[in-house]
């Protein structure tokens, strides 16, 4: 019986991929656009965000795996803690990050299956790329005070709200997880808290520099001073991570200073012959990564150190191919939006101004469910929902689609699927639907 089900399951799949080649519209112009679109951002996204966001991001989340002991996930994180100190572990940590709704996945899910609360780990997975500091504060600049304020207000209460939500909608299913980290017994560190806690910083220092942001401003402001040293600084903090693997984790110096001087290389290559090209960072970037773990396996005997690059592979392996089946996705649906370049997705631009036009309870939900899906980069999503304002787009729609949009993506959702499952994935993406269509359509209609 289960034999003829599963045949008739693959007869139906050919039938149906059949039947979608037989129909592929490959004359229209709308869906040859909607195909280069999908090609366009996936190109994008390789080039602004696997080597600077997300590579770094694995191994930081490989840190956490490997050297955070799981009681101190437990203490701070855990599902016995208390409320208030986990919600704001939570959020303080995630929007410190200030990361799109990509690169805070492999941090979400180390800590998620290190022990981690559901509620937590979902304010976590909120917080890193809702409450943006450079996003809010752009927002204020450029779409008015007021939206900028409605936007960090909201966002701050979505992340303790929905993790919340959660944790009281699967209270028994979290309460038996949580069973499985109650006999844990504590291991004994191979190395004392504050060096694994320098390394967690310095990479984490590493990350949030690397992708410094510009605030389009006429004005001078920190940010924007940042942003012209941020390689500086980077490379400092660069310098600093070698120091603290030779001086804290004895890594061998000769392969430290080979693969420094082979960074080193790289970068002068990058600013004498690709200077003018904004790409140049790739290399340097892209290098330091590939010689730290190269160092790293190489240097050492201690496995402890080796696993943490080995786990970081693991969360790569897990994650990339999801993210960009995801992005793929989203630019073939949404189209491709970046760097002044404007391609349509399948779903033309008219239709999704018209929907999301005025200050309707049906334009705001409707604002919520396209930002859930549509991919945003970091500070992407201000322009682009300025450009909707201007095609008639109300502010309350505008604001749903700001809170919406920068927290979850269709890749983002492929890969929540992955760890938490179906059911959890729903309820998490609904929640955000519903939350931000309501606190967008009082804005909207009464301020």
């Amino acid at each position: 019986m289960n034999n003829s089900i599963k045949e008739v399951k693959t007869v139906a799949l050919f039938l149906v991929l059949f039947i979608v080649a037989f129909l592929l519209p490959v004359e229209s112009g709308n869906f040859q656009s909607a195909l280069l679109a999908s090609f366009d951002l996936i190109r994008w996204y390789a080039r602004e965000h696997v080597v600077m966001c997300l590579l770094i991001a694995f191994l930081i989340a490989g840190i956490i795996s490997i050297f955070f002991s799981q009681e101190a996930i437990l203490k701070y994180l855990g599902a016995k803690s208390k409320k208030i100190i986990a919600y704001s572990v939570a959020s303080i940590s995630g929007s410190i990050l200030s990361v799109c709704s990509c690169t805070i996945l492999p941090l979400f899910t180390s800590i998620y299956k290190k022990g981690a609360g559901l509620g937590p780990a979902i304010a976590f997975l909120f917080s890193g790329p809702a409450i943006n500091i450079m996003a809010i504060i752009l927002s204020m600049k450029i779409l008015g005070v007021e939206i900028g304020i409605a936007r960090a207000i909201s966002a701050i209460c979505f992340s303790v709200i929905i993790g919340l939500l959660m944790e009281l909608i699967f209270f028994k299913e979290e309460k038996n997880r949580q069973k499985e980290f109650i006999d844990i017994i504590p291991q004994k560190q191979e190395f004392e808290f504050w060096k694994i806690a320098l390394l967690f910083i310095t990479m984490i220092l590493i990350l949030i520099f690397a992708n410094w942001g510009h605030l389009k401003t006429e004005n001078q402001n920190i940010f924007n001073i940042i942003f012209k040293y941020k390689w500086h600084i980077t490379g400092i903090v660069t310098a600093a991570l070698w120091f603290i693997l030779y001086v804290f984790f004895k890594i061998s110096l000769r392969k430290i200073v080979i693969s420094g001087a082979l960074l080193m290389i790289s970068a002068l290559i990058a600013i004498h012959y690709f200077s003018e090209h904004k790409l140049s960072p790739l290399l340097p970037v892209f290098s330091g990564i590939i010689l730290l773990c190269w160092t790293i396996l190489t240097g050492t005997n201690k496995w402890i150190i080796k696993s943490w690059i080995f786990e970081s592979w693991n969360y790569a392996k897990m994650i990339l191919p999801l993210l960009g089946i995801g992005v793929l996705i989203a630019g073939f649906l949404f189209g491709s939006k970046h760097d002044n370049i404007v391609i349509n997705g399948i779903i033309p631009e008219k239709w999704i101004s018209n929907l999301i036009g005025g200050n309707s309870l049906l334009s705001t939900f409707i604002a919520s469910v396209i930002g859930s899906f549509m991919y945003f980069a970091t500070l992407t999503e201000v322009p682009i929902v300025m450009g909707l304002m201007a095609m008639g787009m109300g502010k309350g729609p505008a604001l749903a689609l700001l809170l919406a949009g920068p927290s979850l993506s269709l890749p983002n959702v492929l890969v929540i699927r992955k760890v938490l499952g179906n059911l959890k994935t729903f309820i998490y993406v609904f929640l955000n639907i519903i939350m931000a269509t309501v606190v967008g359509y009082l804005y909207g209609n009464l301020l």
